[in-house]
């Protein structure tokens, strides 16, 4: 019986070894994705540094959508398209994507439910929007899915205003919800989500993600987009339109590209995406 037992032991240290070998190497490959190559201490400057680098390698994108491909909201679907495949997503895949990494590196994380900002006024509902808790000492907003927003994690629990570069961001307390705020130099604050701090999973956001697939209703199935931060602003393909943003003042260029050649390159060269399947674009407009 002894000897049973020890062998028994045996198999599951190595079962748990070879589990810990196929995590790092998910976490190896993960960071060369995003070209991550500095500290990996828990603290909030390997998460800044993590986040950043995030948002300059992986777009926001909603390519899926538009070229008849499933959106499966599970770690290993996400990490064979972000990392293996070199895709981005929206933000379910993008910041759900980001938290197993996080959690992988030994950082507390958990996904919150958020309802995104309209131009007319109020929020979309609830679960419009993943966005990240991660608790260090002090709780910090993390968030790689929302396109032009915070690049550094913002404080959770602060009210005050938190800067970062020519933008102002502030989180705001209402009823029961926090509000975050942007606010470009020299204009006014303006909401661009609000949520909770209950942690959610997966299976809870799936209902929105198919909505944002399939509903005529959603801005997600009537554009197509891609997105990412660059070294000094944003390069952003908008159905067949390329614009990108540079230097404090965020002096805007825009180009309307023709062809499909056009298209797809831009993909490659800009965003490093080469698509299996074709993307559905709109006529020229």
């Amino acid at each position: 019986m002894p000897q049973k037992g020890k062998k028994a032991e045996d198999s599951f240290l190595c079962f748990m070894c070879l589990l810990c070998f196929f995590v790092a190497m998910n976490v190896e490959e993960y960071l060369k994705r995003i070209n991550y190559t500095g500290s990996l201490e828990v603290t909030p400057e390997t998460l800044r540094d993590l986040q950043v680098a995030h948002l300059k390698a992986v777009p926001f994108e909603n390519l899926s959508i538009h070229a008849g491909e499933p959106i499966v909201l599970e770690e290993e679907p996400l990490f064979r398209k972000i990392v293996e495949q070199r895709r981005g997503g929206f933000c379910y895949e993008c910041n759900g994507s980001f938290a197993g990494l996080l959690r992988a590196l030994g950082f507390k994380v958990e996904m919150l439910a958020a309802g995104v900002a309209h131009r007319q006024g109020g929020f979309g509902p609830i679960f419009d929007h993943m966005t990240l808790a991660v608790t260090i000492a002090e709780r910090w907003l993390v968030d790689v899915g929302f396109g032009d927003s915070f690049l550094e994690p913002l404080l959770l629990d602060s009210r005050a205003e938190q800067v970062q570069g020519t933008r102002s961001f502030r989180i705001d307390e209402d009823d029961k919800y926090l509000i975050l705020l942007r606010r470009n130099e020299g204009e006014d604050w303006e909401p661009q989500y609000r949520f909770t701090t209950q942690s959610f999973g997966f299976p809870d956001y799936e209902e929105m993600c198919r909505f944002h697939q399939t509903s005529p209703e959603s801005h997600f199935t009537q554009n197509v987009i891609c997105s990412r931060v660059t070294e000094d602003g944003r390069i952003t393909l908008s159905d067949m339109r390329l614009v990108t943003t540079s230097g404090p003042q965020r002096l805007r260029h825009e180009q309307m590209l023709t062809t499909r050649e056009e298209y797809d390159r831009v993909l490659r060269d800009q965003f490093g995406i080469v698509m299996k399947n074709e993307v559905n674009l709109p006529p020229p407009r």
